[in-house]
């Protein structure tokens, strides 16, 4: 898959220097990385590539246990490579066949963790100042860059409030200072917004981004949340089992899968039965849905032998790419699917509708909110005409979605 790094334009530093362009080298390098825990059987990462560029948000995507968390505590120095080596920059931290091991506080790196770890004991001012007296800095460059980066991060006049009395988007906020303000090359984030309520989290998706952009920093994120990962990366590379199943930007995870498990893990997705009426060398097929001969849709296969005429193969359709409409009359026109709607979900913003397809099962489709379709009724479901991808495999059930 493509990896094109997405340029940035000039930014003004975290400390507040005049603006520069940032070369976008490779920030983060790793190469090879395997990891094996004691007792285990399998490597919880097998043979990982990648590279982080500078000013990207790169997300390492996947179920729990795919070895997205392992690969964050190998950059980060907390877990030890069986092989492999990293590099940030130019500068090699791990090369596990000549025993180089950077510590953690050797790697010039922010980490913000799942709990945020924010000492009780401590006001907001001396948790964030906390790495800078690790550092022995003095004492008036200390108060200065506390006091930028809290401004930064929306925490200015709250210097002195106590650890325990801050809510979980200010502890969120006091755990990213405390992460930049030692100005790293690399921000690493785990998990960071799985402790938020809904509306929290995508609040400060929003402003993590905007800062990730402010201060043009590589962010080497973790994350099992689709959402997060779609919303906020540059790239992304989808995990399972320690070995990576896809890299590229969001939209070509979504629009162009690489395997039914990429295909189901990222969003959610209608499997529709057709035959393959026309195929070329490129990938790209015509495929005639079943029960509905007239219904021709366009898509693609990343299978590298490619399907040819005649076979039959299931076709991945988004929700959002499938529009639902009333019936006129008995005749069913072209480009169209026959269905009837079971039940009617109101959500909110939608209605999601369970409508079942003759000889394709039932499938979960969105509809727009003002413009209702009650159960029982016969409805017609326009797919759109291309983009969609599909895979040879065997029928393995009645119902269509997955």
């Amino acid at each position: 898959m493509t990896t094109d790094a997405v340029q940035k334009p000039n930014v003004v530093s975290m400390a507040g220097i005049a603006s520069r362009n940032v070369p976008r080298g490779a920030a983060i390098r790793l190469q090879n990385l395997s990891k094996t825990y004691p007792g285990a059987t399998q490597r919880a990462v097998d043979g990982l590539s990648l590279d982080v560029a500078d000013g990207e948000v790169f997300t390492l995507l996947g179920p729990s246990g795919c070895g997205k968390s392992t690969t964050l505590r190998m950059v980060a120095g907390l877990e030890q490579p069986d092989e492999g080596s990293i590099h940030f920059g130019d500068e090699a931290v791990v090369i596990t066949d000549q025993g180089l091991s950077l510590p953690p506080e050797k790697r010039n790196l922010g980490m913000v963790f799942q709990s945020y770890a924010i000492w009780p004991h401590m006001t907001v001012e001396e948790n964030v100042s906390f790495p800078l007296k690790a550092r022995r800095c003095g004492r008036a460059e200390i108060r200065e860059r506390v006091a930028k980066t809290l401004e930064l991060v929306g925490m200015a006049g709250m210097e002195k409030r106590p650890g325990p009395l801050l809510s979980g988007g200010q502890q969120q906020r006091v755990a990213l200072a405390r992460a930049l303000v030692n100005e790293p090359r690399i921000l690493l984030l785990d998990e960071p917004f799985s402790n938020l309520d809904a509306k929290l989290r995508e609040q400060m998706r929003l402003e993590v981004k905007l800062l990730q952009k402010r201060l043009n920093i590589a962010v080497l994120f973790v994350t099992h949340d689709q959402v997060e990962a779609l919303s906020l990366s540059d790239r992304i590379a989808l995990m399972k089992s320690g070995v990576i199943q896809q890299q590229g930007s969001p939209r070509q995870l979504y629009d162009q899968p690489a395997n039914e498990f990429v295909r189901d893990f990222v969003g959610k997705t209608l499997l529709f039965r057709g035959t393959v009426k026309a195929a070329n060398p490129s990938g790209a097929l015509a495929i005639s849905l079943e029960g509905a001969p007239e219904c021709v849709v366009f898509g693609h296969t990343s299978d590298p032998g490619g399907i040819p005429a005649g076979k039959e193969v299931f076709i991945g359709v988004r929700p959002e790419d499938v529009e639902i409409q009333s019936t006129a009359g008995d005749a069913m026109p072209a480009g169209v699917v026959s269905g009837t709607v079971r039940a009617a979900l109101f959500v909110g913003e939608r209605v999601e509708y369970q409508i079942e397809v003759p000889g394709q099962g039932h499938s979960v489709i969105y509809g727009g909110r003002h413009d209702p379709r009650p159960e029982g009724s016969r409805v017609w479901l326009r797919l759109r005409p291309e983009g969609h991808s599909a895979w040879l495999s065997d029928w393995r059930g009645s119902d269509s979605d997955s």
